[in-house]
């Protein structure tokens, strides 16, 4: 593609070369090596990735800096961010999401540009994370609300709160570069811990908008935005021992290799969020169009590149060649495109080595007995590989063990239901489940198995995260804590209290306290 030929509004004029990072409360200019962040996009006739900028290559001593300014800031819990009033917390995150909301365009065009992304899903995701934090502040006020008050037990008094837990150390992932590890950061925020982030390999820059936004935000040391390779910047932090919480989305070796880095791993608490294998279960009285339509969706949105994605299909044999058949056609006919193309629901890859890596999987199987059963599975171009339908597979092919996060997609037959249950309860994950059937009398005693292994399953309708009120966890494998609006507010703080025998002396103490407002913890205030 030709320069000329994308929309003017999405051309890359001018190249962002982040040189600041956030430290302390200061955008500190960085003058030492930089790392280039490249596109697999192109914007030329003969094909090449496309420049976008720069961003630093910091080191061991700015992340142990970064961790320096975290650690003051909560100041053994004295700080001003952990010990605020609750009110001037939820200010400081009106203000931010006020100012996050003026740089939608920049940073939809660099989701797009950066990892690929389609208009409408990165819009989607700009406005999701904005609506995710609005929410958040709705929740962090009814829980002050609902703690705004005394208990009396067995002759004692108490005014259970939640607090926060202390310094977070914040890892995102790239498929959600904004969502997910926002997801991380504002409720971590929120509850008054201070953070320390690293945003994603791919998916960098499109912070850069918003850092200005952050500094003005919230108090010096609260929020501090390091680049550069998760081995130099956060295995430091983590050795340190002063980091109290891993919020991560992504690869379990990623989080088992940073937790085993921690000198204290018993009083480090861990907030994950992980990869899955997650099935379709497609049983012989499903409504077919509405099963392709939803694994379509399921198995190929953003390429698959979700932890949520369909990532294996298990069709009853009954009607499997049927299945095959239109679900191959359906695959097809989808439009590859660059993510602004009107209609375009395949995009670019942003891993360079992606598409050599798909192609492994197919090797793989069709090596060992399954084949491409869709006419255009493994065309390969520089940065794409087209979605590979591949049946009969079997347990000994990688694509079956593996989490794919990318467009193959298996399909098993099967003919008794216990044998994908047997798989799902063998297999290291356990998050979600489709399943796709309408006789209630098969249904009710799946779903009471189901739910004991994922936990979440999807009636007649593909896995997703949303809505973000809903619990998001997995079992085994695929997550530690839970994120949602109110479960994550819970995953970043800990259950806490005041505690005084019910007698003159105390009581008289306690109304004091009420009366001057003189602490921020005990209080009766109730926020509107």
């Amino acid at each position: 593609m030709k320069h000329n030929e994308i929309p003017q509004e999405f051309q890359i004029k001018t190249l962002t070369h982040q040189s600041t990072y956030l430290l302390d409360g200061e955008l500190i200019e960085w003058n030492g090596a930089t790392s280039e962040v490249y596109s697999t996009i192109s914007s030329t006739e003969d094909y090449k990735p496309t420049l976008l900028g720069t961003i630093p290559t910091l080191t061991e001593k700015e992340a142990l800096l970064a961790l320096d300014a975290a650690y003051k800031a909560y100041d053994k819990g004295q700080g001003l961010w952990p010990t605020m009033k609750v009110s001037d917390r939820v200010a400081c995150m009106e203000k931010f999401v006020e100012q996050m909301k003026t740089k939608r365009d920049e940073v939809v065009k660099l989701l797009m540009w950066e990892i690929g992304k389609n208009l409408p899903d990165s819009q989607k995701e700009f406005d999701r994370t904005v609506e995710y934090i609005y929410d958040t502040i709705e929740d962090y006020k009814q829980l002050d609300r609902n703690s705004a008050k005394f208990h009396k037990q067995s002759g004692v008094h108490a005014h259970i709160r939640r607090g926060p837990l202390g310094v977070v150390l914040c890892l995102g992932p790239y498929n959600y570069p904004l969502n997910e590890t926002f997801a991380l950061l504002i409720p971590a925020l929120m509850m008054g811990n201070t953070t320390i982030f690293k945003p994603a390999k791919f998916g960098v820059l499109l912070l850069s908008p918003l850092l200005e936004a952050f500094q003005n935000s919230f108090p010096k040391g609260v929020v501090n935005i390091l680049y550069g390779r998760g081995r130099t910047v956060a295995t430091p932090i983590m050795q340190d021992g002063r980091v109290d919480v891993l919020a991560l989305i992504g690869n379990s070796k990623s989080a088992n290799a940073l937790q085993d880095h921690h000198p204290k791993s018993n009083r480090l608490r861990m907030v994950l969020g992980l990869e899955a294998k997650n099935p379709a279960i497609v049983l012989k009285d499903a409504d077919l169009d509405l099963a392709i339509s939803e694994c379509i969706a399921g198995t190929t949105s953003f390429n698959g590149q979700r932890c949520t994605a369909l990532k294996v299909l298990y069709v009853h044999e009954d009607i499997v060649d049927e299945f095959n058949i239109r679900f191959s056609e359906a695959i097809d006919a989808l439009k590859f495109g660059n993510p602004w193309d009107e209609g375009a629901k395949l995009t670019p890859l942003p891993e360079p080595d992606k598409p050599a890596y798909i192609q492994e999987l197919i090797d793989d199987a069709t090596d060992k007995g399954a084949k491409i059963i869709n006419s255009k599975g493994g065309e390969t171009t520089e940065n794409y590989i087209f979605p590979a339908v591949l049946f009969p597979v079997t347990k000994d092919m990688r694509v079956y063990e593996e989490e794919q996060f990318g467009p193959v997609i298996p399909i098993i037959p099967f003919s008794d239901i216990e044998e994908p249950l047997d798989d799902m309860a063998e297999s290291n994950y356990g998050q979600q489940v489709s399943l796709f059937g309408k006789d209630t009398k098969t249904l009710a005693p799946l779903i009471d198995t189901l739910v004991n292994l994922v936990c979440r399953v999807n009636l007649n309708s593909s896995c997703q995260r949303g809505p973000d009120v809903y619990p998001f966890t997995g079992r085994k494998d695929s997550a530690v804590a839970t994120l949602s609006v109110h479960d994550a507010l819970r995953s970043f703080s800990i259950r806490t209290f005041v505690a005084s025998k019910d007698n003159a002396y105390n009581n008289a103490i306690l109304e004091d306290l009420l009366a001057s407002k003189a602490s921020n913890f005990v209080s009766t205030d109730y926020i509107l």
